[in-house]
């Protein structure tokens, strides 16, 4: 009894150790990140996934400043890269393709938030140089003041007689999951975008795509008939310029379901603010906050409140979307893609 009633007193004080060091561990994060005083992002501005609300509660719980500027996931890597010790960015929130593309460029640096342990395997980086915060599924938003019928496959695109805006394909995660989606639609996968640069190579002969950038802006000035964003984006441009004048469809063709995963910048000059500020992304709150804005957060088991759960498209929009599932492969197709496209897609633009 007396070894039963010690090993159940040393459990309990271990674990009381462990509450207790976790504890201090994130009073010092925090007490060191208020000293910093700010963090500075690159590709997480207010209308993306909601950001606004993290970086407001981030100023209210621990006033910290921010500043964001908008880039690609390509760009916000060779920035990183490019300043090294004279960094002026400390985190950046890039697509699943690009994460292992960072940390081989060595301009990351690991943090694992407490919540570590609810991300799934396939979400992170085993060393914490990064993990998947939210997901998101390549869906159509169409101006219907422009587009009489709302496409809702990749084969109504191609018989429609209006224009396609993809973004910047070879350097935006968005546009080049955009292309691993109709890859999907047509026959192909991540070891296989051919069916995908057929296909909008068709679509540029026919006079159909355009070169206009899916920007919120232009989206709202009408420049924009048709685009193929993430959905968080969609349904965010939807809700906050009118759902009578814009519909949101997911590809019932096929379609891509990938995320975003924030990078801490190795060269931070903020980095326990950097740190803290990923620490609450994957708290209830911080995850909360992206399902707002529309992206269906990683951590499956975060309550999310009913008119948070309204905003976000029905189930069934969702019966044919498609994980990548070869990251090595995809990773390899997306770094020839920008060639890809210049030679058999751009030289069609009309």
């Amino acid at each position: 009894m007396k070894s039963v009633l010690a090993s159940a007193l040393l459990i309990s004080t271990t674990m009381s150790a462990s509450v207790f060091a976790a504890e201090t561990d994130m009073n010092s994060l925090v007490e060191a990140a208020k000293k910093e005083g700010a963090v500075y992002s690159v590709g997480m501005p207010d209308s993306w996934a909601n950001w606004k609300d993290t970086w407001a509660d981030l100023k209210a719980n621990y006033g910290l400043e921010h500043q964001d500027t908008d880039m690609s996931s390509a760009q916000e890597i060779a920035k990183f890269a490019a300043e090294k010790k004279n960094a002026t960015a400390d985190i950046g929130d890039v697509g699943f393709a690009f994460a292992n593309v960072a940390v081989k460029k060595g301009v990351t640096q690991p943090y694992k938030p407490s919540t570590w342990s609810e991300i799934p395997e396939w979400a992170k980086d085993k060393e914490g140089h990064w993990a998947l915060a939210y997901t998101g599924s390549i869906a159509f938003i169409s101006n219907n003041n422009l587009v009489e019928n709302p496409p809702k496959s990749w084969s109504d695109l191609l018989n429609g007689d209006y224009k396609v805006s993809l973004g910047d394909v070879g350097s935006a995660a968005q546009a080049n999951n955009a292309v691993l989606a109709a890859a999907f639609a047509n026959g192909g996968d991540e070891t296989n975008l051919q069916p995908a640069i057929e296909f909008f190579a068709k679509l540029a002969q026919k006079g159909n795509l355009s070169l206009t950038d899916p920007s919120a802006a232009n989206i709202e000035k009408g420049e924009v008939e048709v685009a193929v964003l993430w959905d968080f984006n969609a349904l965010n441009n939807r809700d906050k310029f009118g759902r009578d004048r814009f519909s949101v469809n997911i590809p019932q063709d096929g379609s891509v379901i990938s995320g975003y995963t924030t990078i801490i910048n190795k060269f931070a000059k903020n980095a326990n603010a950097a740190k803290l500020a990923r620490e609450f992304i994957f708290s209830d709150k911080g995850q909360v906050n992206l399902a707002a804005g529309y992206a269906r957060p990683i951590r499956t088991n975060v309550e999310l409140p009913q008119a948070v759960q309204d905003k976000l498209l029905p189930n069934e929009q969702y019966l044919n979307v498609h994980p990548v599932k070869d990251f090595a492969a995809w990773e390899k197709s997306a770094r020839k893609l920008p060639r890809q496209w210049q030679e058999n897609v751009l030289i069609h633009v009309k």
